[in-house]
């Protein structure tokens, strides 16, 4: 099905701030009989003219253009404890979908050789199968301890973009944003610095699990094995057999002491370790350790460390030279690369960067300034 713009969405803007097509043409940088084509459906915007068009009116590109049944992008998110996924929410990370196409062109060439999981399975065999060729594939053992540097560059390696965001540590639905577009066979991944650094590890393999399972994305099946599939690739089945074995039998206190050196040796979070271990008991028919959940949580709670954010700015906020920086030299993202191109050469203004990032526009002023130099 051909692309095509919503006329009534476009006028009803256009209706709601008093616009004539001559004014919307002039913002556009297009002539007002363009805007009479586009409006009358003989011809449909160029990628450059219809960025422009959406950041103009305000309209996310769902809103905007009618894709029919083709190219719509697939939404996934790492969401916050208690948060529920809205009708709003989804349709707002479309939009950015549509917002990031015109960046696809501009990223640099495609990996062709990719790694998938073409059966997940959450249950513990399947699983333990797809952790250990997936450790494989990293070159590490079970019982190595997983890095950050081994998770941020299977993205590169899998077309997938990570876009590091400031989104502040209560005031969001989510802690991470996965987007695929299917037509490209590009994924971005946005993640959240502004939380914890014990959880965050936990997140980026979440995401990367929806990587490896580009079908499952956006599906309740797909947060499933990405939750299952993360706990067990950070803490693998070697590992969870060793800390029971460590901590069966022994006190409460010298139980949660035992995990908690596996958590840091591991640096992953205790709830992590406690899982993990507990999965591994359950599938070998062995006794639970005698520890509840919420225990475990109130512990954990007890040490909050800093959040991610914290750890790598000093001081905070970072200005936007150091943040686009460090998303390229610590994360290895291709995102701003493309960004400064799409700004440079089609002169993209600030609103593009506000929405496609999801920030405060006096946030989007500054990281636009300092990629337009």
């Amino acid at each position: 099905m051909a692309k095509s713009l919503r006329i009534e969405a476009v006028s009803g803007k256009m209706q709601e701030r008093g616009w004539t097509q001559a004014h919307l043409a002039k913002l556009v940088g297009v002539s007002s009989q363009t805007i009479t084509n586009w409006l009358r459906g003989r011809d449909f915007p160029r990628p450059s003219a219809l960025l422009k068009l959406a950041v103009t009116l305000g309209l996310e590109f769902e809103k905007l253009v009618d894709n029919g049944e083709t190219a719509t992008p697939v939404i996934a998110f790492r969401k916050k404890a208690g948060t529920k996924t809205t009708d709003h929410h989804i349709s707002k990370a479309r939009g950015m979908g549509y917002l990031l196409k015109p960046l696809v062109p501009l990223l640099p060439g495609k990996r062709p050789l990719r790694t998938l999981i073409t059966s997940p399975d959450c249950e513990y065999g399947q699983l333990r199968k797809a952790v250990e060729q997936t450790r494989a594939v990293l070159g590490i053992g079970q019982h190595a301890v997983l890095s950050y540097n081994h998770l941020i560059g299977e993205f590169l390696r899998n077309s997938a973009v990570l876009v590091p965001v400031l989104w502040g540590k209560k005031d969001r639905h989510e802690n991470a944003l996965h987007i695929r577009l299917p037509e490209e066979d590009v994924t971005f991944v946005y993640l959240n610095l502004d939380v914890r650094l014990e959880d965050f590890k936990f997140w980026i393999a979440h995401e990367l699990a929806h990587v490896y399972t580009p079908e499952l994305a956006g599906t309740d099946a797909g947060e499933d094995f990405a939750d299952a599939f993360a706990g067990a690739l950070l803490f693998p089945h070697e590992c969870a057999e060793a800390a029971y074995r460590e901590a069966v039998g022994k006190p409460q206190s010298a139980l949660i002491k035992a995990l908690v050196k596996h958590a840091h040796h591991h640096q992953v979070s205790l709830n992590t370790v406690h899982q993990q271990v507990k999965r591994y008991a359950k599938n070998g028919g062995l006794p639970l350790l005698a520890v509840e959940d919420r225990t475990i949580h109130q512990v954990r709670n007890r040490a909050i460390g800093p959040t991610v954010s914290e750890a790598l700015f000093d001081p905070m906020p970072p200005d936007a030279d150091k943040y686009i920086s460090l998303a390229g030299s610590v994360f290895q993202s291709e995102f701003f690369l493309a960004l400064e191109r799409l700004i440079k050469e089609r002169e993209v203004g600030a609103g593009y960067v506000q929405q496609v990032l999801d920030i405060p526009l006096k946030d989007s002023v500054s990281v636009h300034r300092a990629l337009a130099l």
